[in-house]
């Protein structure tokens, strides 16, 4: 008679278990490696986005004191090399010797010095405007645009409109002049670099978003070439656009219509009650 005999257990079972615990430990090590990369390359990722914030950040602050300073010197260019020379003119006829002219040459000289006088007031009422235009400051920032736009069209150079479909409360004056010098910058890059035939701009609101569009059928830029161009040395007008958003806390964003017709740009702006200034002061 023939035995069968059963295998024993022991034989086998240990050394699968032996290697099952090695695979789930090699697993095990794989996964907590796989994690520690993971991690300080997220680190690394996050490191360098935050050294390019800096890095803009620091970018748009140097456009805004660009900014500042050209405007600075602007101004003083104007009253050194027109405002001076005037008054310098004006002192001249109205010097010492006046006394000792007859009364037909003292009454001339009285005259030629207020005429000079009467152009340094209008100079420095210019200087003063291009600081604050009077629309803007008396009637808001839709009469100012208005104006800005009606101007452009009546030159003939360009079919220019704008229209304000929701602004019935004035911002703050501060922030509607920001808003104006941005609106300027963009309607000057249009005028020298687009060739366009027409320049629309609309307003509206949504919500609590305020939104500036600007419209032409010229060249224009995406937002793609809008970041390269705030990274690069080239396109101090655009940095300086960023740079007087971002004290609103604004965007703006480029882009080019679907119908591939004309490019757009849109200013948003958040709207805060307190940021809105008082009717009764319109």
């Amino acid at each position: 008679m023939i035995l069968l005999q059963t295998p024993t257990p022991g034989s086998t079972v240990p050394l699968e278990l032996f290697f099952g615990t090695i695979g789930m430990l090699a697993l095990t090590i794989g996964l907590i490696v796989f994690t520690i990369f993971h991690q300080r390359k997220v680190i690394r990722y996050q490191l360098r986005l935050q050294r390019m914030e800096q890095d803009q950040q620091k970018m748009l602050l140097n456009a805004s004191i660009r900014l500042q300073e050209e405007e600075r010197q602007r101004i003083a260019a104007d009253l050194h090399d027109d405002a001076g020379p005037l008054l310098a003119t004006a002192r001249l006829y109205l010097n010492e010797n006046l006394v000792n002219l007859d009364k037909t040459s003292q009454l001339q000289s009285i005259y030629n010095a207020k005429q000079i006088i009467d152009d340094t007031i209008q100079l420095i009422r210019n200087i003063s405007h291009s600081l604050m235009p009077p629309t803007l400051k008396n009637f808001g920032l839709e009469s100012a645009v208005n104006d800005l736009f009606q101007k452009i069209s009546g030159s003939g150079s360009m079919n220019a409109s704008s229209r304000f479909h929701d602004y019935r409360e004035r911002l703050q004056p501060e922030n509607e002049l920001i808003i104006f010098r941005v609106i300027q910058e963009l309607v000057n890059n249009i005028l020298k670099h687009s060739n366009a035939s027409f320049i629309h701009l609309t307003q509206n609101t949504s919500a609590n978003k305020f939104f500036i569009r600007l419209h032409h059928d010229g060249r224009g830029i995406t937002q793609t070439d809008f970041e390269k161009l705030n990274k690069s040395n080239v396109g101090l007008g655009l940095k300086n656009i960023q740079s007087r958003l971002k004290v609103l806390h604004g965007k703006i964003f480029f882009e080019k219509d679907m119908s591939q017709t004309y490019y757009k740009v849109t200013i948003e702006l958040v709207r805060n009650e307190e940021e809105i200034f008082p009717a009764g002061n319109k």
